[in-house]
């Protein structure tokens, strides 16, 4: 939560504007598997891990979250944010996971695959269009055009980071 509230900070200092933090947008919570590496959750936890693989959407690790229960939870967050400011341009930062799972949810794609889909790069920034708080298009998607603004290269394309089905390590 540390990094995306200094992001939102960095945002909106400079428009003289407060942060406000809304619990329901954290991150995904991979219970007993947070602070390891993949390689280190599939020796400890390999069955486990296995059917997360399969379907993060709806299995969670050992006190984690599900994809699922993340959506229940952002999704309200958001549309509430949407509702209280129509026609206004929102600035709303969160974390990777739950970017992936709104996106999906939003953009009606099947958020089982949220992994294998669609990546989000460090910082990167996406814009939504709303109709109204249900409706969405997206009109930018993972811009990291402001790198060079602060001397940063873009990012490399993912190697290794993202599912074993998009690694070629795994089954389609």
């Amino acid at each position: 939560m540390g990094r995306t509230v200094a992001t939102a900070r960095y945002i909106s200092e400079p428009h003289g504007l407060q942060v406000q933090v809304r619990d329901g947008l954290r991150e995904i919570s991979h219970g007993r598997w947070e602070q390891l590496t993949r390689k280190e959750v599939e020796a400890k936890f390999g069955d486990e891990y296995a059917c997360w693989e399969e379907d993060p959407f709806t299995f969670a690790p050992v006190g984690g979250e599900t994809g699922l229960a993340v959506v229940a939870r952002a999704l309200p967050i958001l549309r509430e944010i949407v509702t209280a400011h129509p026609e206004q341009q929102i600035a709303v930062v969160s974390h990777k996971a739950t970017i992936r799972l709104l996106l999906c949810v939003l953009l009606g794609f099947d958020p089982r695959t949220y992994r294998d889909r669609l990546d989000q790069s460090p910082a990167c920034l996406n814009i939504l269009d709303f109709k109204d708080p249900a409706h969405a298009r997206l009109t930018l998607f993972n811009d990291v055009s402001h790198y060079g603004d602060q001397g940063l290269e873009l990012p490399a394309a993912p190697k290794g980071r993202l599912s074993k089905w998009w690694d070629g390590t795994g089954k389609q």
